[in-house]
Protein backbone atom coordinates (compact mmCIF):
# COMPACT_ATOMS: atom_id res chain seq x y z
CA UNK A 1 0.00 0.00 0.00
CA UNK A 2 0.92 3.27 -0.16
CA UNK A 3 0.66 6.01 2.63
CA UNK A 4 -2.45 3.60 3.63
CA UNK A 5 -3.96 3.98 0.35
CA UNK A 6 -4.33 1.13 -2.98
CA UNK A 7 -3.61 3.30 -5.78
CA UNK A 8 -0.71 5.55 -6.91
CA UNK A 9 -0.08 7.86 -9.52
CA UNK A 10 3.50 9.09 -10.42
CA UNK A 11 5.56 10.74 -13.26
CA UNK A 12 9.27 10.28 -14.84
CA UNK A 13 10.80 12.87 -17.11
CA UNK A 14 14.67 12.65 -18.70
CA UNK A 15 17.45 14.36 -19.79
CA UNK A 16 16.86 17.71 -17.43
CA UNK A 17 15.79 20.37 -19.98
CA UNK A 18 14.66 23.55 -19.47
CA UNK A 19 11.16 22.85 -20.63
CA UNK A 20 11.00 20.73 -17.31
CA UNK A 21 10.23 24.45 -15.81
CA UNK A 22 7.13 24.68 -17.31
CA UNK A 23 6.02 21.01 -16.73
CA UNK A 24 7.10 21.71 -12.92
CA UNK A 25 4.45 24.55 -12.31
CA UNK A 26 1.84 22.38 -14.07
CA UNK A 27 2.73 19.95 -11.19
CA UNK A 28 3.22 21.96 -8.54
CA UNK A 29 -0.09 23.93 -9.56
CA UNK A 30 -2.15 20.43 -8.95
CA UNK A 31 -0.01 19.00 -6.50
CA UNK A 32 1.29 16.04 -8.42
CA UNK A 33 4.92 14.36 -8.21
CA UNK A 34 7.47 13.94 -10.71
CA UNK A 35 11.04 11.86 -10.12
CA UNK A 36 13.36 14.13 -13.22
CA UNK A 37 16.16 11.95 -14.82
CA UNK A 38 19.09 13.93 -15.11
CA UNK A 39 22.57 13.87 -17.05
CA UNK A 40 25.29 15.47 -14.74
CA UNK A 41 27.88 15.86 -17.13
CA UNK A 42 25.56 17.58 -19.70
CA UNK A 43 24.34 20.38 -17.95
CA UNK A 44 24.06 23.47 -19.11
CA UNK A 45 24.51 22.12 -22.69
CA UNK A 46 22.43 24.03 -25.37
CA UNK A 47 20.99 21.79 -28.17
CA UNK A 48 18.39 20.43 -30.06
CA UNK A 49 16.27 17.75 -31.34
CA UNK A 50 13.96 16.95 -34.02
CA UNK A 51 11.00 14.07 -32.94
CA UNK A 52 8.16 14.00 -35.16
CA UNK A 53 10.50 16.04 -37.95
CA UNK A 54 10.21 19.54 -35.85
CA UNK A 55 12.99 21.07 -34.19
CA UNK A 56 12.54 21.88 -30.81
CA UNK A 57 14.88 22.87 -28.21
CA UNK A 58 16.96 20.71 -25.95
CA UNK A 59 18.70 22.99 -24.01
CA UNK A 60 20.05 21.50 -20.03
CA UNK A 61 19.34 23.38 -17.41
CA UNK A 62 22.17 24.23 -15.43
CA UNK A 63 24.17 22.57 -12.62
CA UNK A 64 23.87 25.28 -10.34
CA UNK A 65 20.19 25.60 -10.38
CA UNK A 66 19.05 22.07 -10.39
CA UNK A 67 18.54 22.15 -6.60
CA UNK A 68 15.89 24.80 -6.98
CA UNK A 69 14.62 23.93 -10.34
CA UNK A 70 13.26 20.38 -8.82
CA UNK A 71 12.62 21.03 -5.66
CA UNK A 72 9.82 19.01 -3.74
CA UNK A 73 10.48 16.56 -6.25
CA UNK A 74 12.96 13.58 -7.05
CA UNK A 75 15.83 14.21 -8.91
CA UNK A 76 17.85 10.77 -10.66
CA UNK A 77 20.24 9.36 -12.33
CA UNK A 78 20.26 9.13 -16.36
CA UNK A 79 23.88 8.47 -16.75
CA UNK A 80 26.92 10.85 -17.12
CA UNK A 81 26.42 11.32 -20.99
CA UNK A 82 23.39 9.32 -22.27
CA UNK A 83 25.35 6.32 -23.43
CA UNK A 84 23.51 3.27 -24.34
CA UNK A 85 24.52 0.95 -21.72
CA UNK A 86 24.12 -1.83 -23.58
CA UNK A 87 26.73 -1.04 -26.10
CA UNK A 88 28.97 -0.88 -23.69
CA UNK A 89 31.29 -3.75 -23.31
CA UNK A 90 33.21 -2.14 -20.29
CA UNK A 91 31.41 -3.34 -16.90
CA UNK A 92 33.12 -1.23 -15.28
CA UNK A 93 32.06 1.86 -17.56
CA UNK A 94 28.46 0.69 -17.43
CA UNK A 95 28.82 1.48 -13.05
CA UNK A 96 30.56 4.82 -13.49
CA UNK A 97 27.87 6.28 -15.87
CA UNK A 98 25.43 5.08 -13.44
CA UNK A 99 27.13 5.77 -9.70
CA UNK A 100 29.36 8.89 -11.15
CA UNK A 101 25.94 10.27 -12.19
CA UNK A 102 24.63 9.42 -8.72
CA UNK A 103 27.04 10.98 -7.06
CA UNK A 104 27.20 14.39 -8.80
CA UNK A 105 23.88 14.72 -8.89
CA UNK A 106 23.59 13.44 -4.77
CA UNK A 107 26.00 16.65 -4.45
CA UNK A 108 23.69 19.48 -6.68
CA UNK A 109 20.59 18.37 -4.82
CA UNK A 110 21.78 17.68 -1.25
CA UNK A 111 20.32 14.48 -0.60
CA UNK A 112 21.39 11.16 -1.61
CA UNK A 113 20.03 10.00 -5.35
CA UNK A 114 18.54 6.52 -5.45
CA UNK A 115 16.56 6.19 -8.56
CA UNK A 116 16.96 5.88 -12.18
CA UNK A 117 15.89 5.64 -15.92
CA UNK A 118 17.58 4.24 -18.75
CA UNK A 119 18.77 6.49 -21.32
CA UNK A 120 18.56 6.02 -24.80
CA UNK A 121 15.88 4.70 -26.96
CA UNK A 122 15.27 1.16 -28.52
CA UNK A 123 16.95 -1.95 -26.61
CA UNK A 124 18.36 0.41 -23.96
CA UNK A 125 18.68 -2.01 -20.83
CA UNK A 126 18.96 -5.84 -20.59
CA UNK A 127 19.63 -8.23 -17.56
CA UNK A 128 23.24 -7.49 -17.94
CA UNK A 129 23.27 -3.96 -17.01
CA UNK A 130 20.23 -4.21 -14.83
CA UNK A 131 22.20 -6.90 -12.83
CA UNK A 132 25.58 -4.28 -12.70
CA UNK A 133 23.80 -1.72 -11.50
CA UNK A 134 21.67 -3.56 -8.84
CA UNK A 135 24.66 -5.21 -7.74
CA UNK A 136 27.08 -2.22 -7.94
CA UNK A 137 25.59 0.60 -6.69
CA UNK A 138 22.64 1.75 -4.33
CA UNK A 139 19.51 2.38 -7.17
CA UNK A 140 16.91 1.32 -6.41
CA UNK A 141 14.90 0.80 -9.19
CA UNK A 142 15.82 1.59 -12.82
CA UNK A 143 12.77 2.23 -15.43
CA UNK A 144 12.88 1.83 -18.99
CA UNK A 145 11.29 2.84 -21.94
CA UNK A 146 8.45 0.09 -22.10
CA UNK A 147 5.53 0.07 -21.32
CA UNK A 148 2.46 -1.87 -20.50
CA UNK A 149 -0.49 -0.09 -20.42
CA UNK A 150 -1.78 -1.37 -17.12
CA UNK A 151 -1.51 -0.22 -13.42
CA UNK A 152 0.20 -3.37 -11.92
CA UNK A 153 3.65 -2.43 -10.31
CA UNK A 154 6.24 -4.14 -12.98
CA UNK A 155 7.79 -6.99 -10.67
CA UNK A 156 11.53 -5.82 -11.70
CA UNK A 157 12.42 -2.91 -10.32
CA UNK A 158 15.46 -2.82 -12.11
CA UNK A 159 13.66 -3.27 -15.48
CA UNK A 160 10.66 -1.26 -14.76
CA UNK A 161 8.00 -0.87 -17.47
CA UNK A 162 5.68 2.37 -16.67
CA UNK A 163 1.85 2.48 -17.47
CA UNK A 164 2.35 4.98 -20.39
CA UNK A 165 4.41 7.34 -22.97
CA UNK A 166 2.70 10.42 -22.98
CA UNK A 167 3.87 11.67 -26.13
CA UNK A 168 4.32 8.49 -28.17
CA UNK A 169 0.73 7.11 -26.52
CA UNK A 170 -0.91 9.89 -26.26
CA UNK A 171 -3.84 9.24 -27.51
CA UNK A 172 -4.45 6.91 -24.43
CA UNK A 173 -2.98 9.07 -22.22
CA UNK A 174 -6.84 10.73 -20.93
CA UNK A 175 -8.59 7.36 -21.21
CA UNK A 176 -6.25 5.44 -18.79
CA UNK A 177 -6.40 8.36 -16.53
CA UNK A 178 -10.01 7.79 -16.48
CA UNK A 179 -9.82 3.83 -16.05
CA UNK A 180 -7.56 4.53 -13.17
CA UNK A 181 -9.94 6.95 -11.68
CA UNK A 182 -12.63 4.85 -11.92
CA UNK A 183 -10.72 1.21 -10.68
CA UNK A 184 -11.62 -0.17 -8.01
CA UNK A 185 -8.41 -1.08 -6.18
CA UNK A 186 -7.85 -4.17 -3.84
CA UNK A 187 -4.14 -4.49 -4.42
CA UNK A 188 -1.37 -1.89 -5.44
CA UNK A 189 -2.13 -0.46 -8.64
CA UNK A 190 0.25 2.30 -9.52
CA UNK A 191 -0.42 4.68 -12.71
CA UNK A 192 3.18 5.58 -13.69
CA UNK A 193 3.40 8.26 -16.83
CA UNK A 194 6.86 9.42 -18.33
CA UNK A 195 8.18 11.18 -21.59
CA UNK A 196 10.19 14.22 -22.27
CA UNK A 197 9.24 17.58 -21.20
CA UNK A 198 10.53 18.94 -24.73
CA UNK A 199 7.68 16.76 -26.58
CA UNK A 200 5.13 18.99 -25.67
CA UNK A 201 6.67 21.87 -27.79
CA UNK A 202 5.96 19.28 -30.84
CA UNK A 203 2.61 19.93 -30.60
CA UNK A 204 2.29 23.35 -28.16
CA UNK A 205 -1.72 22.74 -27.85
CA UNK A 206 -0.65 20.00 -25.54
CA UNK A 207 0.80 21.95 -22.77
CA UNK A 208 -2.68 23.26 -22.08
CA UNK A 209 -4.07 19.50 -22.71
CA UNK A 210 -1.96 18.41 -20.53
CA UNK A 211 -2.82 20.83 -17.35
CA UNK A 212 -6.40 19.58 -18.27
CA UNK A 213 -5.29 16.04 -17.84
CA UNK A 214 -3.43 16.56 -14.52
CA UNK A 215 -6.58 18.88 -12.95
CA UNK A 216 -8.99 15.54 -13.84
CA UNK A 217 -6.71 13.38 -12.20
CA UNK A 218 -5.59 15.22 -9.28
CA UNK A 219 -7.21 15.31 -5.82
CA UNK A 220 -8.22 12.37 -5.19
CA UNK A 221 -8.80 10.65 -1.80
CA UNK A 222 -8.01 7.37 -2.53
CA UNK A 223 -4.66 7.89 -4.66
CA UNK A 224 -1.47 8.07 -3.11
CA UNK A 225 0.40 10.93 -5.17
CA UNK A 226 4.44 10.98 -5.20
CA UNK A 227 7.62 10.19 -6.59
CA UNK A 228 9.41 7.19 -8.37
CA UNK A 229 11.18 6.51 -5.19
CA UNK A 230 8.37 7.46 -3.03
CA UNK A 231 6.24 4.32 -4.65
CA UNK A 232 8.88 2.22 -5.87
CA UNK A 233 11.23 2.48 -3.71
Amino acid sequence: MFNGKNKAITFSYDDGVTQDIRLIEIFNKYNLKCTFNLNSELLGRPGQVTPNGKIVNHTKVNPEDVKHIYEGHEVAVHTLTHPNLTTIEDDNEVIRQVEQDRLNLSELCGYEVLGMAYPCGGTNCNDRTAELIKNNTPIKYARTITTTLGFDPYPDLYQYKGTIHHHGQWDLLFEKGKEFLELKANSPQVFYIWGHSYEFDVFPERWELFEEFCKMISGKDDIFYGTNLEILG
